[in-house]
Formats: C-alpha cells, structure tokens, sequence
C-alpha cells in the first residue's frame, strides 16, 4: 500500500478527523514513504509494513485484530493511540456477542468459571511474573501511597489495607478467593493467621504450594475448588477476593455463599476493577485476553447484594488511581522484557498483552474504568432479600 492508495482508503477521512480531533500528530510510514496526520503535541508512529493493511472499519475490534495480526507496527507514545478510542465506531462485534451471551445464559457456572480462567492462564506462572509485583505477585492493583512508591511497596499496602480492614489477630481463619501466587500467605501466615486459599488453576496451586513448604507454614493450605461450590467444616474469621470478582457475574449466588462461609461479625474484603454499566467490556479484550463471562465489579449492584443478603458495608473506597500506576508499571516492565517474551510465546501473544495494558492504564485514567475496595461485615441474620415481585415493582417505580 502507498500514500496515493491509503487517501482513498475508506477509513482514511475518518483517521484524519480522530487525530485531529485528538491532538495528536501521526507519522505515517508505508514502505519507503512518509507523512504525518495533525499537528499535536502527542506524537504517535504507525508504520505499515510491505503487504501489510488496515481495516476497513475503524472499529476497537478491527484495529485491535489488526495490530495483533502484524498489518501494522506502533511506535512512539502507545498510550497516545487509546485518545483515538471516542472517535472509532461501535466496539461490538457479533461473533464475540453470541459467545458472551451463551456463556452467561447457558453454560454452566461450574464448567464456565473453570474454563474461563483456565484459557487467560494457559501460558504458565513465568508470562505473567514478567511483569507483575516480585515480592507477594499480585495480579490485581496495588495500592500507592505516594505515585512515586515502588510497585512492591504498594503490594504490601495492600495486603496492610487488608489485614487491617478485616480485623485479623493470630489465630484468626482466613478465607483467599483466587490463591494467586501465594501473597496472602506470605504475608498473613508469618503474622499468625491460618489461610485457607481456593484456586481453580492447578498452577496456581502447585506454586502456592510450594511457598507454603518452603515457608514451613504449617496452618495454610490451597485447594483446586470452585468458590460457589465451596462449604466449609466451619465458617471463617474473615474472606478475602482479590480481583477475583470480575470473573464471577452472579452476585447473589457469590454474596449467598460468602455468607455462610463467614461467622457472624467476621467481615469480607473485595477490590477490583469496575465500570458503571455491569458487563460493559470491549470486545477485543472479551476476545483476546478474557474469554466467557469476565466481567468488571458494577459496585452498586454489589452493595445491593451485600445488604440484601445479610451484610452491613463497612466502607467502599475508590481506587481507580491506584489501578492506573499499577497498571503502568505493569506495561513498562512488558516492554522491557519484549524480546523475552516474543521468543518464548510469540508475537501475536506479545501484541495483544501489549494493548491489554496500555489500554487498561489509559482507561482508569480518563475513567473508562474504575477501581474500589469493599468491605462488608456479616450480621447475625441472614437479609430479607425481596422476591421477584418487589424487585420488579422496584424497578418500574426507579423508571419515573
């Protein structure tokens, strides 16, 4: 493709308007020519290989595709191509729909959970530990107490915001939604606490494993179990889930059980990412990075839950800015490990991480996404949840 070809390209008017639009400058290079879009102060670089091409929709999807695919390089200041993201058409592609929509109506929860997070996680404990905290491995956000603190620093503030928000004494029995890589017992079993963690990932289990061996923890465990399914021997002191929420969209069944799972006065303590519209998520990241029916925290339905079902909120806190530098650090830390990770899983792998975490620091700071931290304490008696009837007499009344 050259210069002359691209101008009458249908999507060329529409990138002409969306750099302007933007303030943004692009520099254009197709073969062995160059030119440039605008006159901002952000300078973006997108290069089009021989053979290569661009869609012919503007669409998230379709350029998201593209890049992955290798029809074009970005160079420069990557997070400058997500100011574009207002100006591209609608982000629904209807393949990806249809499979969103069986996942969450059809499939099982038990079976969906499973293969949900088994897909994101399928390219081994050392991809993700690329880029990530290296000291408790969170993949989640941490949370800074000052931008300038580093990301591990930040990941012992929020297993500090944690330990303190729940309370917890040695002795004390703690519930870990999700395992990780270990950090809750790194943290929480030198200090007394005795973790039980639930993975339904066997990596996770077997490192999480062994940094309890290694550790000599002797009151922690970590089990393959779906949450959902999960009954104790005896309901804990305390719950925690971070980041884990996301993947579990069925908040009633989520808040039920989380009842049972804790005593009464014990409290839960959740965070993670949010939008205001529950399953309000791009199509590229549904497609590439979290398959089924990943979905971001809707804070206000969850709350609802909690006090519907048996919960008093002790605080909710917002930590979208957190999110970003996390998320930042994330990116920053990718790139420096390019050639690694190309060499190991590939280029496509390695692209669509690469928008993954650009895009996602771009969002929590323009406030696409959010970010929060709930706390919730069990009463002594289960909620009066209302029937459907009220329900609907609730939500036809919401619509005056």
């Amino acid at each position: 493709m050259d210069i002359e070809s691209l101008k009458r390209h249908p999507v060329y008017g529409v990138l002409t308007s969306a750099v302007t639009d933007s303030n943004l400058k692009l520099d254009l290079t197709l073969e062995d020519q160059s030119f440039s879009i605008g006159d901002g102060d952000r300078v973006l670089g997108i290069t089009i290989p021989k053979g290569g091409e661009i869609p012919t929709t503007m669409s998230e999807f379709a350029l998201g595709k593209a890049y992955v695919e290798g029809e074009f390089d970005i160079e420069g200041d990557f997070d400058a191509l997500f100011e574009l993201r207002n100006s591209l058409a609608g982000k629904s592609n209807w393949l990806v729909q249809l499979g969103f929509l069986r996942d969450l109506f059809i499939r099982g929860t038990r079976i969906l959970n499973k293969d949900s997070i088994g897909k994101h996680y399928t390219f081994g404990d050392e991809f993700y530990l690329n880029f990530i905290d290296t000291n408790f491995r969170f993949y989640s956000h941490c949370l800074f107490n000052d931008e300038q603190e580093s990301l591990e620093k930040a990941a012992e503030n929020k297993l500090e915001s944690m330990f303190n928000g729940l309370n917890l004494k040695p002795g004390m029995r703690l519930l870990d939604i999700g395992a990780g890589w270990g950090g809750v017992h790194e943290y929480c079993g030198p200090r007394g606490i005795h973790v039980t963690s639930l993975t339904l990932t066997d990596d996770s289990k077997n490192y999480t494993d062994n940094l309890i061996q290694e550790m000599s923890l002797e009151n922690s465990q970590v089990m393959v179990q779906d949450f959902l399914e999960y009954t104790p021997v005896e309901p804990y002191d305390a719950v925690v889930i971070y980041g884990v929420i996301e993947h579990i969209p069925y908040y009633q069944k989520f808040v039920k059980k989380a009842w049972e799972c804790i005593k009464p006065g014990g409290r839960i303590y959740m965070d993670a990412s949010a939008t205001v519209e529950k399953y309000d998520m791009n199509d590229f990241t549904r497609h590439y990075i979290w398959p089924g029916t990943h979905t971001f925290l809707c804070i206000q339905e969850m709350i609802q839950e909690f006090l519907y079902n048996g919960f008093e909120l002790v605080e909710a806190v917002r930590e979208t800015k957190d999110y970003e530098l996390t998320m930042m650090h994330w990116a920053d830390r990718y790139d420096e490990k390019k050639e690694e990770i190309i060499e190991t899983y590939g280029e496509e792998l390695y692209r669509a991480f690469r928008i993954y975490l650009y895009a996602g620091c771009h969002a929590f700071k323009v406030n696409r996404l959010q970010a929060y931290h709930i706390i919730a304490e069990r009463r002594e008696v289960e909620g009066a949840r209302p029937g459907l009837a009220k329900r609907a007499y609730h939500f036809i009344r919401s619509l005056v």
